[in-house]
């Protein structure tokens, strides 16, 4: 078996790989990432999804292509022209919408409704927002996180950060969580209480 091979990868992201490096944006997901959030994606149907840390829309891309057709993604990031690569590839797709606003904006916006899955790939909602990111998951929803093992585009804080980040998810009573040291490091997090 071979990890690293993916018969099913969305036609997106050849493009969007190419325009990532491109305008050397260095923080985009790995295909096996995407590859799991797609079986996530599926294992939801009918529901909604949050991503906060959009980027050229790798992650986007394979999210929707395990969504079906009644599924919807709310995708968040600060930066314009980075998600402009996203809208470019995936605009069209009416079971995504774009939010270009500071993540820990959008996760203490008023009147959010819950998410079946959220995937943190920025600092907010991770390192920062946590409460907020997993009070909004439904019971039996999934809140996925990675780059937990070292990388060399960390930022500064990162590495500090992750150890704490580990202690907090695993001390909390209401969810259960496991490790996974596989790609970038993962942690896939149940809400198991209402």
């Amino acid at each position: 078996m071979n990890d690293t091979e993916f018969n099913r990868q969305p036609t997106v992201i050849p493009d969007i790989v190419a325009e990532t490096a491109a305008l050397s944006f260095n923080m985009m997901s790995e295909a096996k990432v995407g590859a799991l959030l797609a079986v996530l994606a599926a294992s939801k149907p009918g529901g909604r999804l949050l991503e906060v840390g959009t980027g050229t829309g790798h992650g986007t891309a394979w999210l929707l292509s395990g969504m079906d057709a009644t599924a919807t993604l709310d995708t968040v990031d600060t930066d314009e022209a980075i998600v402009a690569v996203a809208r470019r590839y995936l605009g069209r797709d009416r079971r995504v919408t774009f939010h270009v606003t500071d993540g820990a904006a959008f996760l203490t916006k008023d009147g959010l409704q819950p998410f079946d899955l959220i995937y943190a790939d920025a600092w907010p909602g991770k390192f920062s927002h946590l409460d907020e990111a997993l009070s909004l998951l439904r019971p039996g929803g999934m809140y996925v996180i990675d780059d937990l093992l070292p990388q060399a585009n960390w930022p500064e804080g990162h590495a500090l950060n992750v150890p704490k980040l580990l202690r907090e998810i695993e001390g909390r009573s209401g969810f259960v969580s496991v490790r996974l040291a596989w790609a970038s490091g993962r942690m896939l997090v149940v809400r198991n209480t209402g």
